[in-house]
């Protein structure tokens, strides 16, 4: 044992863990010792420290860049929605379970009226809180989170299909142009797509010392049914 390994394990500056042996202690060391986070008061939320922040603006500086030159706008919507909004979803989803607070699409009932108001192409950046979960795990699955989220409304489905696959590849290289990832892009079956999509398009990253593999981005065609839900319609001069 050199002296310096022996001095961390002494002041328990070091990383006590090995990858291979324990994933878990491994990775929650990595993340206080590398001062990416902080632990909170509150179960499943934790404290952004700088260098973590950092990678988010990274990020989002990325990302921003990227769907400006699409012609994609960013806007943001309340946190909060009302119940008989989100219960409107509920409904219309097949076991939907309003764990978080959603986005709702009732606004652009208000702003599509005419072809001309398409492609409507917006974008958040928003945190997200998820009220029931299990066994939090930090940048993984936690009670609040950041997050990006797209929402754009089309006259065609081939237009809205071309966006879908065109955000997958823009997620992919965040990973490995940006971030130094491998990732693989596929799409879900039927039972792991969003539940309010046609179909829903990933890309999957990979845990080498666990075997398993871990979900990166996903992109989804949502066809009609949110614009049947809400009424969302416009005129179409093609249609005598």
């Amino acid at each position: 044992m050199t002296a310096a390994v022996a001095a961390a394990k002494q002041t328990k500056l070091g990383i006590e863990f090995k990858k291979e042996e324990n994933l878990a202690d491994w990775y929650g060391q990595v993340i206080r010792k590398g001062e990416l986070i902080e632990n909170y008061d509150v179960a499943g939320c934790y404290i952004l420290r700088p260098w973590a922040y950092f990678i988010w603006e990274q990020i989002k500086a990325f990302i921003d860049a990227e769907i400006t030159e699409m012609g994609v706008q960013n806007c943001y919507f309340p946190l909060f929605v009302s119940d008989a909004a989100l219960h409107r979803e509920q409904t219309h989803i097949a076991d939907f379970s309003p764990e978080v607070a959603w986005v709702t699409k009732s606004a652009y009932a208000k702003w599509i009226q005419s072809h001309r108001d398409l492609p409507l192409k917006l974008n958040q950046w928003n945190n997200v809180v998820r009220w029931e979960f299990k066994n939090p795990q930090p940048f993984l699955r936690t009670r609040e989170f950041l997050w990006q989220e797209g929402h754009t409304a089309w006259a065609t489905k081939e237009e809205a299909s071309e966006e879908v696959y065109q955000i997958l590849d823009l997620y992919t290289r965040v990973y490995t142009d940006l971030l130094a990832i491998p990732v693989i892009k596929g799409r879900k079956t039927e039972k792991e797509k969003f539940a309010g999509a046609d179909w829903t398009t990933t890309i999957e990253g990979y845990i080498a010392a666990s075997g398993r593999g871990i979900q990166a981005a996903t992109s989804h065609h949502l066809d009609q049914n949110f614009s049947k839900m809400f009424d969302i319609t416009f005129e179409n001069p093609q249609i005598k």
